[in-house]
């Protein structure tokens, strides 16, 4: 007489089921989870940085907000009906006489004689939440300048009667907008210098290091000045003085990967297959170099706008009447009675670089690999 051991099925890691020999109930083996992309760890690790996280969506948000400041802060109505007809002033100008006016110049929707026209019986204007553009001047206001604020200026006026909100607005706007463009230009700047004196190395790395030594010795906030005072200042001149210098810092760092990176294994395959140095620097080595680029885009930004507050306020910035947060902060200073001047300015930067530094410091944590954890649990050492 035979035995027999009791035989028993399971389902194994490929899927398949198996017989387990000895058990009378059939077992389950656990399933591996997915693995993950190196891109998705890397986003769940910056979305575990619950501070740096919703400091990009807030910082987002106001420059899509600063994005539509003509239709959220303007003189001109969105829309208008006047007898029977529709208008749209905030993208062509129309004369006085088209409302019912006298003079053949500009209408001015903040008199109150035009407003009465269009608010006729049969007419309507639909108005931005704000009334007023960053260079408005109200001239039928009843309060002294600066105003302090009201229904009408949220943040109250200058001493030149313009609304303290749009330039504010208006003027983050201009901030965020350079330092994109000065971030790209030092990005594009830093990463070329430093991919070739670190590919390359030898004689190629000595000359350029000191170059760059020589070029970072200068004052650049002097040279700044000078050139500032010798042409008219511009938002171009200002951009090129400032692009000049705004590279030097990612060039050491990126310099520092492609040193590290040109002699590990992958750099020798590529060349064994006959890739040539600027395929293998664009296609292998830079890729894996751009840890220290993406962790220096927010510190640059915070470096340009403060670069570009300082300029404007020591009045070597912006020509007038263009907003930015450095010239209100040197209107505050001049009105040191009017406190909403300079609180406004002086909040906005600081909650602009702010945002900025914790973004920064999410995304150098979440491109550390050497920090491991879930996106649930935080990052763990």
């Amino acid at each position: 007489m035979s035995s027999s051991t009791p035989v028993s099925s399971s389902t194994g890691w490929t899927g398949e089921r198996v017989n387990v020999p000895g058990s009378g109930a059939p077992a389950s083996a656990p399933v591996p989870p997915p693995s993950e992309s190196p891109g998705r760890r890397v986003w769940l690790r910056f979305k575990a940085q619950r501070l740096g996280y919703w400091s990009t969506i807030v910082f987002g948000a106001l420059f899509v907000i600063s994005l539509l400041g003509e239709v959220l802060a303007n003189n001109k109505p969105l829309l208008i009906r006047y007898e029977g007809h529709y208008y749209f002033p905030i993208v062509k100008d129309y004369s006085e006489k088209v409302f019912g006016g006298d003079f053949p110049a500009r209408a001015n929707y903040l008199d109150p004689y035009i407003r009465d026209r269009l608010e006729s019986k049969g007419n309507f204007a639909i108005y931005p939440p704000n009334h007023f553009h960053y260079d408005t001047v109200d001239y039928f206001a009843t309060t002294p300048n600066p105003a302090p604020p009201s229904a009408a200026n949220w943040i109250g006026t200058d001493q030149f009667g313009r609304d303290v909100f749009s330039r504010l607005l208006y003027g983050f706007r201009l901030s965020a907008l350079m330092a994109l463009a000065l971030t790209v230009s030092g990005v594009f700047l830093g990463v070329l210098t430093g991919a070739v004196q670190g590919f390359y190395g030898g004689r190629t790395d000595l000359i350029g290091q000191r170059l760059i030594e020589i070029w970072s010795s200068m004052p650049d906030l002097y040279l700044l000045i000078i050139f500032a005072s010798i042409f008219e200042p511009t938002l171009w001149l200002l951009f090129i003085l400032l692009s000049a210098f705004g590279w030097l810092t990612l060039s050491d760092y990126v310099r520092a990967e492609f040193l590290r990176n040109r002699s590990l294994d992958y750099v020798r395959a590529a060349r064994t297959m006959g890739l040539s140095n600027w395929q293998i620097m664009w296609r292998h080595v830079l890729p894996n170099s751009l840890t220290p680029v993406i962790t220096f885009l927010p510190f640059r930004m915070s470096a340009a706008i403060l670069a570009l507050t300082s300029l404007d306020f020591l009045g070597l910035g912006v020509p007038a009447p263009t907003p930015s947060l450095g010239e209100l902060l040197a209107e505050g200073k001049n009105n040191l009675d009017a406190w909403w001047i300079s609180g406004a300015a002086f909040g906005g930067l600081v909650v602009t670089l702010l945002l900025l530094t914790f973004m920064g410091d999410a995304l150098r944590n979440a491109l550390d690999t050497r920090t491991r954890g879930s996106a649930f649990g935080g990052a763990q050492k």
